[in-house]
């Protein structure tokens, strides 16, 4: 059974999501080399990461928010509502990410408005990227341009 999409109108700023959990693994430390071009030895060379703060290597930034992104597609669960993903900003790396690490994104709706067309919403949501002890890994903000038309099935 499918979940029924929420409507616009219905979000409250403030509510705020979990998403299930996630385990990065050494595939993934691999893509994030392999698909950013990125090959610093912080990234691909474990002799190099054992003298690094972290002490290991860790994956790209830049994939994180990918994960975050990924993991937090659904919250809150708007289906075929969303019509574009309108951007990710103040997206700031706080703790290294590295294979082993599981992760969660948590989200909360911080705002919302209605467009110059009514028919549009755009909802303002706070992204954390949470690692399995609680720590806040990564943080930033990502706007979604939504469908507030009534859908009847």
């Amino acid at each position: 059974m499918n979940p029924v999409p929420l409507h616009f109108d219905e979000i409250q700023v403030g509510v705020r999501g979990r998403s299930g959990g996630r385990t990065l693994n050494e595939t993934d430390l691999s893509f994030s080399c392999m698909l950013s071009g990125g090959w610093h030895p912080i990234h691909a060379d474990a002799e190099f990461a054992r003298t690094a703060p972290s002490g290991q290597r860790i994956l790209h930034g830049s994939y994180c928010l990918l994960i975050a992104t990924g993991l937090a597609a659904d919250l809150p669960y708007l289906g075929d509502r969303v019509l574009a993903d309108l951007g990710v900003r103040d997206w700031r790396y706080q703790l290294p990410v590295v294979v082993g690490d599981t992760l969660y994104a948590d989200v909360e709706i911080t705002n919302k408005r209605v467009t110059s067309n009514p028919l549009r919403g755009v909802l303002e949501r706070r992204i954390q990227l949470i690692k399995a002890d609680g720590s806040v890994a990564h943080t930033g903000i990502s706007l979604l341009l939504v469908n507030r038309e009534t859908i009847t099935s």
